[in-house]
């Protein structure tokens, strides 16, 4: 599954694919039998790694995935991916034909997108296509009845596409207020009884509606955030139907620790000094990496122990105050667990005043991915390259 590379820096990201397969096996048990579960793997599995994620999340019980862009499809099918893939964002018309030789579902919304796109798919070729239905998400997909209906009959007997699947995406299904999430919903079991012919997978669920709305999993639920073991959103998080387990760690080791004096200081713009003697240690990431300036302040585990980052942060190391000396090559939780400690990934989210959504894709390409799995580290990393 990973490709061997020899790590040259102490700093990696740590993907636990037991919790990733504990995710999926319970939406599994939680939806109807017979609803199939789609995982997202867009964004390169929410930075966790697409390949790792969607051989773990197929192996548990999903599907077939879902991404944001072509490329994306692309990079699985060259990664020896076969399962079915979803584009759910747009694509280009005169990409059809790849899309459609290497199996892949695009999302549509435009009749004149098909007339396009018609002439680059070859004889003998069938493009499966999912009609993105905008009942209030504002973003994409069709929304009136003569859009549809076009969309239908453009493509009425035309062997090279097939609708496959009609699905929207709600707005506010993470929200404890869920009247808008009803108006969506209403409005999408309408517009589906305006098609001449309901596909074979009607979808409108994403993770938080999957979780708390058992009545718009319809025959397939979208799982993004959840598969990675993080709440949809903070309000929610008390109403979870079951515990979810995060898969995402980051972690690093001192290089350097030193014996700074009162008054000495800190990093760039000398914003920290020194109100005594304290240890100060020096660790190799920086916000090159993702974690940028606005964590200054942000308490990492040493040894157990939550200790602050000191100073700016720099791009490509950063530092932190030590309660006492410890060795060069002590290891360091920035987000996950340690001796009983925790660092959530919704702590940094809170510190960054943004998603959890956010913190684990903005760990940059260039932290190795390490993957563990039946508890154990497997034998090899993972560049996002």
């Amino acid at each position: 599954m990973v490709e061997q590379i020899k790590m040259y820096r102490d700093t990696w990201a740590e993907i636990n694919l037991d919790h990733i397969s504990y995710n999926v096996e319970s939406m599994k048990k939680h939806v109807s039998e017979g609803t199939m579960v789609i995982a997202v793997v867009k964004a390169n599995g929410y930075g966790h790694g697409d390949k790792a994620v969607a051989e773990t999340a197929l192996k548990a019980g999903a599907s077939g995935l879902a991404v944001a862009t072509l490329d994306e499809a692309m990079a699985l099918r060259k990664k020896k991916i076969e399962a079915p893939i979803l584009v759910m964002g747009a694509s280009r018309p005169e990409n059809a034909g790849d899309a459609a030789k290497e199996n892949i579902a695009l999302t549509v919304f435009q009749e004149e997108w098909l007339a396009a796109a018609a002439g680059y798919i070859e004889s003998g070729d069938v493009l499966n296509i999912h009609l993105k239905l905008d009942t209030g998400m504002g973003r994409l997909g069709i929304r009136t009845r003569d859009e549809l209906a076009g969309i239908e009959s453009a493509i009425k007997g035309d062997k090279r596409f097939l609708i496959e699947g009609v699905f929207t995406h709600f707005a506010t299904a993470d929200s404890l207020d869920n009247s808008y999430f009803k108006q969506q919903f209403s409005r999408f079991e309408e517009m589906v009884s305006w098609m001449e012919k309901v596909p074979k997978y009607v979808h409108s669920s994403n993770s938080a509606a999957g979780l708390r709305f058992p009545e718009a999993h319809l025959n397939a639920v979208r799982m993004g955030i959840s598969m990675y073991g993080l709440a949809p959103s903070i309000e929610m998080k008390p109403d979870l139907p079951f515990p979810l387990k995060e898969a995402f760690s980051l972690h690093t080791k001192i290089v350097h620790v030193k014996k700074l004096h009162k008054g000495e200081k800190v990093s760039y713009g000398a914003t920290y000094e020194a109100s005594g003697d304290e240890w100060i240690a020096t660790l190799p990431i920086g916000y090159a990496d993702g974690w940028i300036r606005k964590l200054q302040g942000q308490e990492v585990l040493v040894g157990g122990l939550r200790v602050p980052i000191v100073g700016r942060i720099c791009m490509d190391q950063c530092m932190i105050k030590l309660p006492h000396e410890v060795p060069v090559g002590t290891q360091v939780t920035l987000i996950g667990d340690q001796d009983g400690a925790s660092i959530p990934v919704d702590e940094i989210a809170r510190k960054l005043e943004t998603i959890n959504y956010e913190i684990t894709c903005m760990v940059s390409s260039r932290v190795p991915r390490i993957y563990k799995r039946d508890g154990q580290i497997m034998g090899g990393v993972n560049y996002l390259l």
